[in-house]
């Protein structure tokens, strides 16, 4: 389940505009917006090399982050942000304020498992293609995991998996589902036979016919 691991320091700030932003940014930090819960959006910086390494964390983007703003405490969710075409520079990010009672949609990782140890790859030779990598679900703020797990250990060559296959956390739905969306997540493609050996059909060494070198001579 998502849970608290981050505070973030962050102050208020007056100034705006694409000017303002480049001074910020010049001097080690980031803008940001921290926005919801009926409540005015609030322009803040923060420090930039601890939101870019924050960033690199997969948890880092799905879950209740603390965000102090002048000394006062918030809970929110990173919602967007906006990194520098090609150097390691973080430009901007959104978060949503988010409380223990509203349910909240949010783009979740698929995280797949065993997919080298299964039957449609290691026993017939299928080869698995993932068709969706995150899914769209709607839960409150202390049920949102991390990721969902997608065990592929019993799937088999032409099977497709959907979002109704899914193994979801309590108070976890997908939206994709609400709607009658029943879209296919992972594939297994091709259709490949088992072959057995018959029982009785293996060859002992005795049963192979040897060859005459001397005849096989004369016949030439």
């Amino acid at each position: 389940m998502s849970k608290t691991i981050d505070t973030l320091s962050a102050q208020t700030r007056n100034e705006h505009g694409r000017g303002a932003s480049r001074r910020l940014r010049h001097n080690g930090l980031v803008p940001a917006i921290v926005y919801g819960l009926s409540n005015d959006a609030t322009p803040v910086t923060l420090d930039h090399n601890i939101i870019y390494h924050a960033l690199k964390r997969p948890n880092f983007h799905t879950s209740i982050l603390n965000i102090e703003v002048d000394g006062k405490k918030e809970k929110v969710l990173l919602r967007d942000f906006q990194m520098h075409a090609y150097r390691p520079q973080v430009l901007h990010l959104d978060f949503q304020r988010v409380n223990d009672k509203e349910e909240i949609h949010i783009h979740i990782p698929l995280q797949f498992i065993n997919e080298d140890v299964s039957r449609a790859v290691k026993v017939q030779g299928a080869h698995i293609t993932h068709i969706a990598t995150e899914v769209e679900i709607r839960a409150k703020a202390a049920d949102i995991p991390h990721s969902i797990v997608v065990d592929l250990k019993e799937i088999t060559a032409g099977q497709t998996l959907h979002l109704s296959d899914l193994a979801l956390p309590k108070g976890v739905v997908l939206v994709s589902l609400l709607r009658s969306e029943d879209a296919p997540i992972v594939v297994a493609a091709g259709i490949a036979e088992e072959v057995e050996a018959p029982e009785g059909s293996s060859v002992a060494i005795s049963d192979i016919p040897a060859v005459d070198a001397k005849a096989e001579k004369s016949a030439e």
